[in-house]
């Protein structure tokens, strides 16, 4: 399992690990760590590599001093933009720069004009709380222009490590290619822009000691979250072993919401689908003639898993059949207008609390925004927080979609994803994701293995598809179940 830590539990380990080690030894694991990752993203020798370290007035600009001594010492052409007065650095920090400005490093106030082999962010670290301004801003802005691999040290310097936002309203970020994170894993390099900052990131837990690792209840969504949920079809089953799905929305002119959640959760294993309009309902789907269309006043839930908002409207008959289905004893996906009925009316609110069975919300920002009553500004504050508010208000498992999709349980859980691309920024791609959680909820998997494994999968699906060449550019949410199929017979044959 991957864990993820808040900036407070990490001081917490690293003032705990601190007080029985040498003075100075996690600085040189991190330089050192670092450094080596720094030698594998050269393009060529180290001997004609041009380094620009950029080293803040903290311990992470002490890290890059380490990491400075290092790349030259293995030869490298080192070059340190040092944005803090010497005298002043913490201790560790001041004994890095005294062996830096001891070796065969040049130390600059003005940026060259050089072509740069790697550029290195240790400006600030986890610490940082104030936007970047003034002369630290321009020189970043003009670092984030240059083509050349970029690393960040623990976080790109300007990034909220918890949250994933650039800190302050109109501030920025080093943008990095790849990032080194030091003793655990941050959520901030995973969520709302982290992930475009952030780049491939490496974790190195400094060898610290696993007993000074305090418990978190976050998690990096990855298959070992959800994949002993997927059992091997037996030669000995039918169509009712997997489960029934009944997908109720379209209202008129949005028939094709409910068609896309219908079709992937036909593709993504359940036994049977029902595809129930409370706008006109088709006689049937041409393009996919396994699913039972019905009008949405006719219908028999039974057994069925239910998922609703897809195309749903918010008109008093798409409201009376939320109520409906709400009213059943059955698990539920509730998703787009479902979502912004519930947030109108508190009778229906009361219902999702107070529900039977197990459900699972699926927001994007805005839907979240109106289910708290808030603006979509203070969801994308801390996307985290928001996830875990919504969950326990509702009593539900709630994924909150964006870049780095949050899963949140009503106990605190939570899990952000790992999957995905911009491709999935379309219209009915949130479908897909809806018909998908159904089908995996119809075929048994419990709610939070389902959540987590819907996301997962729906991005591996898009990430499939532009390897493939088909986006992200125009991938359009008709193509994504078939690549979800895909993914799912992958998994159970490498699991």
């Amino acid at each position: 399992m991957h864990p993820l830590y808040s900036t407070e539990q990490i001081r917490t380990i690293e003032h705990a690990a601190m007080a029985l080690l040498p003075a100075g030894t996690l600085m040189q694991r991190a330089g050192t760590a670092a450094s080596q990752l720094a030698i594998s993203l050269l393009d060529g020798p180290i001997a004609s590599a041009q380094i620009l370290i950029i080293a803040g007035p903290g311990n992470n600009g002490g890290d890059a001093l380490v990491v400075a001594n290092c790349l030259a010492n293995a030869g490298a052409l080192v070059t340190v933009k040092l944005c803090a007065d010497p005298a002043r650095l913490p201790v560790d920090a001041k004994q890095a720069w005294q062996r830096a400005a001891a070796n065969t490093i040049d130390f600059i106030d003005q940026l060259p004009h050089t072509d740069w082999s790697l550029i290195i962010d240790g400006l600030f670290g986890i610490g940082l709380t104030r936007p970047i301004e003034g002369a630290l801003r321009d020189l970043i802005d003009v670092v984030n222009r240059i083509d050349c691999p970029r690393l960040a040290l623990d976080v790109p310097s300007g990034l909220n490590a918890d949250t994933g936002n650039v800190i302050g309203n109109d501030g920025i970020a080093f943008c990095a290619s790849h990032t080194i994170t030091f003793i655990g894993d941050k959520p901030g390099l995973h969520t709302a822009t982290g992930r475009d900052v952030a780049g491939i990131v490496s974790v190195t837990d400094l060898a610290i000691d696993a007993p000074y690792f305090v418990a978190t209840p976050m998690r990096l969504a990855s298959p070992a979250l959800f994949v002993y949920t997927l059992q091997v079809r037996k030669h000995d089953s039918h169509k009712g072993s997997y489960g029934d799905v009944l997908v109720l929305g379209g209202d008129n002119g949005m028939a094709g919401a409910v068609l896309l959640a219908a079709r992937t959760a036909l593709y993504a294993g359940s036994g049977r689908v029902y595809a129930a309009f409370v706008g006109t309902a088709p006689t049937h789907d041409a393009r996919q003639p396994e699913l039972m269309c019905r009008s949405a006043g006719d219908l028999d839930f039974g057994k069925s898993i239910i998922v609703a908002g897809p195309g749903l409207g918010t008109s008093e008959k798409s409201n009376a059949a939320l109520l409906n289905a709400l009213r059943q004893a059955n698990p539920s996906v509730l998703d787009a207008d479902a979502l912004n009925l519930i947030a109108a009316h508190p009778a229906l609110q009361t219902l999702v609390a107070q529900h039977a069975a197990s459900i699972l919300l699926t927001p994007h920002p805005l839907e979240a925004a109106r289910l708290l009553g808030c603006s979509t500004a203070a969801i994308q504050t801390d996307r985290i927080a928001a996830a875990i508010t919504l969950a326990q208000r509702y009593r539900a498992t709630v994924i909150l979609k964006g870049s780095g999709t949050v899963i949140a349980g009503a106990d605190g859980a939570v899990v952000i994803n790992s999957t995905g691309n911009p491709a999935l920024a379309t219209g009915g791609s949130g479908d897909v994701l809806a018909g998908l959680c159904g089908a995996l909820l119809a075929q048994g998997w419990p709610v939070w293995q389902a959540a987590i494994g819907a996301v997962w999968l729906h991005g591996r699906a898009a990430d499939t598809l532009v390897a493939q060449g088909c986006g992200p550019i125009g991938l359009t949410a008709s193509e994504l179940p078939a690549a979800i199929r895909q993914a799912l017979n992958v998994l159970q044959k490498s699991s």
